[in-house]
């Protein structure tokens, strides 16, 4: 049997028309339970509120976004102004196929070139795949956060959970 090829991934800035994909994958991930502590998907109004417009990126295959990466600041004061929270998301579908490096590397660099030095996150210690793929593109476990926040729903509502936090630097980062 022949070989059928993968679809071309294009990593390409997110728009409003990405709204409906992007929040269908958010709410993938929330339904694991292992993603995030929001219960709920935002509204594309109060997403694109929260975080940075650029960069922020999508995943595409064969004509469909396939996940996305954006952040949020991590304060309003200047001093952190190269500093944020960033957040990375691949469709069920689509998972373990390579998507997410590629996605979070590109993600990276877009971020470097805006003037960003530190990207960090906090991951469920149980979501092993987010770890690795942060690991695989050059983060560092800084620690662990203990009780980090209580879950407000699922089979997990009411639970403490702990979080993993990681961080990235630029290359040319002189506290590296």
């Amino acid at each position: 049997m022949p070989e059928t090829a993968a679809p071309v991934v294009l990593i390409r800035d997110m728009t409003e028309a990405d709204a409906p994909a992007v929040l269908a994958i958010y709410a993938d991930g929330i339904a694991t339970g292992h993603a995030t502590f929001e219960a709920e998907v935002p509204t594309w109004e109060r997403f694109d509120a929260s975080r940075h417009k650029a960069p922020r990126l999508v995943a595409e295959a064969g004509g469909r976004v396939v996940g996305w990466a954006a952040f949020s600041p991590v304060s309003s004061r200047p001093a952190y102004s190269g500093v944020a929270d960033h957040s990375v998301y691949v469709a069920a579908a689509a998972r373990g196929q390579g998507l997410g490096h590629l996605l979070l590397s590109t993600f990276l660099e877009d971020a470097a070139a805006a003037g960003f030095w530190m990207i960090e996150s906090r991951i469920f210690p149980e979501n092993r795949a987010s770890i690795a793929l942060h690991l695989a593109c050059g983060f560092r476990v800084v620690g662990r956060r203990k009780r980090m926040g209580r879950m407000g729903y699922g089979p997990m509502a009411g639970q403490w959970r702990d979080c993993v936090l990681v961080e990235w630097r630029r290359d040319d980062d002189p506290q590296d």
